[in-house]
């Protein structure tokens, strides 16, 4: 079977490792190159492993790692060509770059990448809907203001998802955030909710996904414990249920060596 490993997932960077028949790809890459080895080697894994890395979008915390990481390693770099654009222009890759645009699909180290659509205010961002070399789906959607066609149909078709879980609505209202910054993180180019992603979710595992990861939540506006209520309540209430119709996580903040496999 394949396996997802999440590294890191909030607003302090995001990186998951996906594999399947001794192949991995990165998704995203957003704490320094140091902590991303130390994580991969808490789970016993590696970057010689790494076929590929494909980027989101442009915020520092999916892209840290980049320019050290392309240097030591001769990865190829797969995004949308907005982002590609933002992270050669503003200095975020080394010269050397192996620098691959995404416009549907891509194929390589024997997994299958489709872009997927996102709402967020970045460049040209995505998330992705992989097949792995052994034929499992999974799709990777946060940073979104809300769930786009693409992003759906993605989840839809998928056997796991790691879907944004942000926010709780009433802490970020209520909570110190500046104003212009709650207005951002509410807006549709901004960040899930609590509440989209519960609202969602029924959809998604009666169309076929069993596993569920829960990513990108905020540390000042959200709990896991909020977070993972909220998402199984949402799915009781729709008869389905926990350990027999879906496994359901949380993406930890830095790797709690827990992985997923699908």
């Amino acid at each position: 079977m394949a396996k997802i490993v999440p590294l890191f997932s909030s607003s302090k960077g995001n990186s998951y490792y996906i594999q399947g028949n001794g192949s991995a790809i990165l998704v995203d890459a957003g704490r320094n190159l140091k902590q991303i080895e130390l994580a991969l080697a808490a789970n016993e894994l590696s970057m010689k492993n790494v076929g590929a890395i494909f980027v989101t979008h442009e915020h520092s915390d999916h892209i840290s790692a980049l320019k050290v990481l392309l240097k030591r390693y001769d990865i190829p770099l797969f995004a949308s060509r907005g982002t590609l654009d933002y992270l050669a222009n503003y200095d975020k890759v080394p010269a050397s770059a192996r620098l691959n645009v995404i416009e549907d699909i891509a194929e390589i180290a024997d997994f299958r990448v489709e872009r997927v659509e996102t709402s967020h205010d970045a460049a040209e961002p995505c998330g992705y809907y992989i097949v792995t070399p052994d034929g499992r789906r999974l799709s990777v959607v946060t940073d979104t203001g809300y769930l786009t066609d693409s992003a759906r149909r993605a989840i839809s078709r998928s056997h796991l998802a790691v879907v944004e879980s942000n926010h709780d609505i009433d802490m970020l209202r209520e909570g110190m955030y500046p104003y212009i910054l709650k207005k951002r993180i509410l807006s549709d180019s901004g960040h899930l909710s609590n509440a989209a992603c519960d609202e969602a979710l029924p959809d998604f595992v009666g169309a076929g996904l069993t596993r569920i990861i829960l990513g990108h939540l905020s540390e000042e506006n959200n709990t896991p414990h909020l977070a993972l209520s909220g998402a199984i309540d949402a799915l009781n209430r729709a008869g389905m249920v926990l350990e027999s119709d879906y496994l359901i996580d949380v993406a930890p903040v830095a790797t709690n060596g827990r992985s997923m496999l699908f």
